[in-house]
């Protein structure tokens, strides 16, 4: 059975069959293996059987999931390709980004990502994972809360402010991780911060053992469109040294991009 969400003014507007077929397809997207039967699809995304059954065969007709026969699961299909060229045509972020974060992760020895800002979530468009042998990956495409430890931290701070005070007010802030852990006073002291050293520190905070530094993105508009992140840093001094490093890189990725920086 579907658990009911507590709304919000903007829920609505939403259309419940078209925000439930987007859940099947990002657990599709998100799963580890090459498909998933409707079984784990319905307990992961709490849909009912019927509905997500329906669902998929929609899906299934315009070429968006497609199945590899019967009783081996859903997989995403080649429709999608339809929808994105456009996208990707015109997204030359990634592309110019490439240099810069195979010189961060290089000289860091981590794993250095692009995200990119989609309305109240981020999504990983580029990543280069540095040589050492033990280190932090994560999938190109895989989408966080916009407040989600560092990276929030860094759009937030250069944000303009009755936005970032909007964004304050909602009810789950994952700055500090766990939401229960949020510190407003603490989170305006790194706010400051960052707007006068351009990036913003996770020390342990949102996957402990985890070390991470980012910085802001800024479009022509001025405004973050994304940001660029270093994670598995393995101490506090090269946090800060990598700090640096990343904010140059976010000020060099903003310029090519148009931002007056």
């Amino acid at each position: 059975m579907t658990r009911h969400k507590k709304t919000t003014p903007k829920d609505k507007y939403m259309v419940p069959a078209v925000e439930q077929a987007m859940r099947v397809l990002f657990r599709i997207a998100q799963s580890e293996s090459a498909h998933m039967n409707l079984t784990e699809i319905c307990e992961k995304t709490e849909i009912h059987k019927s509905t997500a059954f329906c669902i998929l065969q929609t899906l299934r007709k315009y070429g968006i999931v497609q199945t590899a026969g019967r009783g081996k699961g859903y997989a995403l299909g080649p429709g999608l390709i339809g929808l994105s060229r456009r996208f990707l045509d015109s997204l030359s972020m990634p592309k110019l980004a490439e240099p810069l974060l195979t010189d961060l992760a290089t000289k860091a020895g981590a794993t250095a990502a692009l995200g990119l800002i989609a309305d109240q979530n981020v999504f990983v468009a580029a990543k280069h994972e540095g040589s050492h042998p033990m280190g932090v990956t994560m999938r190109v495409g895989h989408r966080f809360p916009l407040t989600y430890g560092c990276h929030g931290k860094a759009i937030v701070a250069f944000l303009p402010e009755a936005e970032r005070e909007a964004l304050l007010a909602s009810d789950a802030l994952y700055f500090h991780g766990d939401p229960s852990r949020f510190d407003r006073e603490k989170l305006n002291a790194e706010i400051i911060r960052c707007q006068e050293d351009g990036y913003a520190m996770d020390l342990e905070e949102t996957v402990p053992g985890i070390n991470a530094v980012a910085a802001p993105v800024i479009g022509p508009n001025q405004q973050p469109v994304g940001y660029l992140v270093v994670l598995g840093l393995s101490s506090v001094e090269g946090v800060y040294e990598c700090g640096r490093r990343v904010a140059a890189a976010g000020k060099s990725l903003s310029r090519q991009l148009g931002a007056e920086i």
